[in-house]
């Protein structure tokens, strides 16, 4: 009996099947082209970590406005 012990990953691309060993070096992605599409993605904010939902009153509050009109 003999195992194949070849681990496949798909492009997170293009979805190809791409072999992870020290031979594909720009796994996970099966080519540069797709590597620089996902950084592309992360760089336009296509692709983020998610944070908590910012609401308006996270933006502003009361004190911040009192701060801001007593330095004129």
């Amino acid at each position: 009996m003999n195992k194949d012990n070849t681990t496949y990953v798909n492009c997170p691309t293009c979805q190809k099947q791409v072999v992870w060993s020290k031979d594909s070096p720009y796994r996970p992605f099966c080519s540069k082209r797709c590597q620089l599409i996902d950084l592309g993605d992360w760089a336009t904010e296509e692709h983020r970590i998610p944070d908590k939902d910012i609401t308006e009153q996270d933006l502003w509050s009361e004190e911040d406005l009192t701060d801001f009109a007593g330095k004129h």
